[in-house]
């Protein structure tokens, strides 16, 4: 939220999981570029414009660097990507009304996400484009109430991607 606000930005505040309030941040802006964001990220010098180089008339989603998942650093991942509008207007893989599916309680969104961008032939990495997630698991924060409950949300996650996967493999 400093962020924005540094930026002269608004937001909005959402109850509900990570995909409901990144599905309703798409649906009350009309920006033509959209960024699957969290609250606890830094933001690195010409991040956006390093991602931006990378949209074509083909690619949609750009996945930034965390600096944190060895899956991201790879450049076969994203947790937080910049994405047109145009590409969410496609939809998740199953209803073009919401660009993340919202069935996952927080674990594995992004995995749906970008496994059907890649499907789409729509994604690519970005590693210069740096939007580092201070996340707990990385030793970056402590670990908060979110991240200590994290066992058995991950264990409905996993079910519910391995269960959907079917639909874009």
């Amino acid at each position: 939220m400093e962020a924005i606000k540094a930026e002269g930005g608004e937001y909005i505040v959402v109850k509900g999981n990570y995909a409901k309030k990144i599905n309703e941040g798409v649906r009350q802006t009309t920006e033509p570029l959209i960024l699957q964001a969290a609250d606890d990220l830094k933001f690195h010098p010409e991040w956006l414009e390093r991602a931006k180089e990378r949209i074509t008339d083909g690619v949609g989603v750009v996945g930034t660097n965390d600096l944190s998942s060895k899956r991201v650093m790879a450049g076969t991942h994203a947790t937080h990507a910049l994405f047109t509008r145009e590409y969410a207007q496609r939809g998740t893989i199953d209803d073009p009304t919401k660009v993340l599916h919202e069935g996952y309680p927080h674990e594995f969104v992004d995995d749906e996400f970008i496994e059907t961008a890649k499907k789409r032939n729509a994604f690519v990495h970005a590693p210069d484009s740096v939007v580092e997630h201070l996340h707990p698991y990385a030793g970056k924060a402590p670990l908060d109430e979110l991240y200590s409950k994290a066992g058995r949300r991950m264990l409905i996650g996993r079910v519910r991607f391995l269960f959907r996967r079917r639909l874009w493999r």
